[in-house]
């Protein structure tokens, strides 16, 4: 017979325990200790708290049970000498793939501050610091172009701000502008202009259009010098038909003309259009289609389904395209996959590259239709379609070939090549956050600064400094500031909790 003073528990497995037999005993202080991810709150509340409640509820009328939400039995052989129970849970992150350490404990928002005000841009592509740029480089810029080559001067007056903009218009026709050109429209000033209070314009005025030639120099330099007096330092100049180019009188490459508009933290926001890789939307991965979920069993022959997301297909539509393309390029369909050539495989993977087969298609109802297409691949179809189809249901079905990869254009640091140039100590904002807050603690403690940057930056490095010290002092010092706030077990994202609390008091 067991002692009535105990808590019994035999067979627990919930998440991280396995299979652990456990005796508690009853009305005492009891502390579960462990490293993080060891089952204690699987064991706490998963298995106790939740068994507790359950018989709780159970014990109660179907008319009170209606009020209550029904707990479902924990993974546990056997639980005994358990009372009802409650529980105090515990501080819970943000499930946002966001939210990172950095953001979580506001950190990250300190750092964007303090690139913004001292960090020193760089050209992405030569990795020269960007200096000022004079209005004669940029005008010597412009000549090289081919003669009769058309350019419109523009001075980005507006960037990425909400607001109707009704005086600045106004301003700007009284000073005898005629045209501008608003989320990419040219307007004429002298129409009716409305714009959408809550959606953010991008408003540049038309200063001058010109023409290359020989004789131009002279008008181009007055152009430019206004379009600069007229925005504060930057010039956009559309070559129609061509490019565009942006020439900042702060900021610019000397190499290659590159040129950034001013710093500010918005730049280094990965939930910002304006720092967000455009790749991956600032997320670091994208979903991509793995080709070994595609192609589970590779013994079996296309004529078996290997390929499990065309052969499961409802319609003959795409069992039939993959057909035409074996023939045309004579794959064999009745070998195993492995058997396969690197082209052959890459050709149904990877499609075509543009070049055009015939497709026979017979339809349900007999009829058959021959077309000369392009072959985009499985993967490239699975993707497209993931992408474009508004059908909840296809796009569940092709996730289950999918996973997560690195985004290619940023590596994973989820930021523009601008944003990713500029550097604090010789280091990125993505190098920073990718240190454990012990290294970054260390990192900002040997941080040599000039006088005019420690007077702009000490208050900021303070907070950064006091943040990473308490994390450093609870026992975090071990998480990178990268890391993904989803990942983060209930004890870690406790102590987060206490951050933000002793920030406010």
């Amino acid at each position: 017979m067991l002692a009535q003073n105990q808590i019994v528990i035999r067979g627990a497995r919930a998440h991280n325990l396995k299979n652990i037999n456990v005796t508690i005993p009853r009305d005492k202080l009891v502390v579960l200790t462990g490293i993080s991810g060891s089952g204690k709150s699987s064991l706490a509340f998963d298995t106790i708290y939740a068994e507790g409640q359950r018989r709780y509820v159970e014990s109660l009328s179907a008319y009170a049970r209606q009020f209550l939400g029904q707990m479902d039995k924990p993974d546990v052989d056997s639980i005994e000498g358990l009372s009802p129970a409650i529980s105090i849970d515990q501080k819970t992150t943000s499930r946002n793939p966001r939210s990172t350490v950095g953001t979580v404990t506001e950190i990250y928002d300190y750092l964007r501050l303090l690139y913004a005000r001292i960090g020193r841009p760089h050209c992405p592509k030569h990795g020269i610091e960007i200096t000022a740029q004079t209005v004669d480089q940029m005008v010597d810029r412009l000549m090289e172009y081919e003669e009769r080559t058309r350019m419109q001067i523009l001075a980005p007056v507006v960037s990425g701000r909400k607001g109707e903009h009704a005086k600045l218009l106004s301003d700007i026709q009284k000073q005898g502008y005629v045209r501008v050109r608003i989320d990419g429209e040219i307007v004429e000033l002298g129409e009716t202009i409305t714009l959408e209070k809550n959606k953010k314009h991008t408003i540049e005025v038309v200063v001058d259009r010109i023409v290359i030639k020989d004789d131009v120099r002279a008008r181009l330099t007055d152009s430019i010098e206004q379009a600069l007096k007229l925005s504060g330092g930057r010039v956009v100049i559309d070559v129609i038909g061509k490019e565009e180019l942006m020439f900042n009188a702060n900021l610019s490459c000397p190499e290659c003309g590159f040129s950034m508009d001013e710093l500010s933290p918005r730049m280094f926001s990965f939930n910002s259009p304006y720092g967000a890789c455009p790749e991956c939307d600032g997320l670091g991965s994208k979903m991509v289609v793995d080709p070994d979920l595609l192609v589970p069993d590779r013994s079996k022959s296309i004529e078996e389904g290997a390929f499990e997301a065309w052969a499961g297909s409802t319609s003959n539509y795409y069992p039939q395209f993959l057909a035409s393309v074996c023939r045309h390029y004579n794959i064999p369909m009745d070998v195993p996959v492995s058997e396969l050539t690197e082209e052959q495989m890459k050709i149904i993977l990877y499609g075509t590259n543009g070049e055009k087969i015939t497709f026979r298609y017979e339809n349900e109802f007999g009829r058959t239709r021959e077309a000369v297409v392009p072959f985009e691949g499985i993967i490239g179809n699975l993707e497209r379609r993931f992408r474009e189809s508004p059908s909840d249901s296809i796009r569940e079905y092709i996730e289950q070939y999918m996973s997560s990869s690195p985004c290619e254009a940023c590596k994973g640091k989820r930021l523009k090549p601008e944003s990713l140039a500029v550097t604090v100590g010789g280091k990125n904002i993505a190098h920073v956050t990718d240190l454990t807050i012990e290294e970054a603690q260390q990192f900002f403690n040997e941080l040599e600064l000039n006088e005019k940057e420690r007077m702009i930056a000490g208050l900021i490095l303070k907070e950064i400094q006091e943040r990473l010290g308490f994390l450093n002092n609870v026992g975090l010092n071990y998480l990178m500031l990268s890391r993904s706030a989803g990942t983060l077990s209930g004890g870690e994202a406790s102590a987060f909790g206490w951050l933000r609390r002793s920030d406010r008091d």
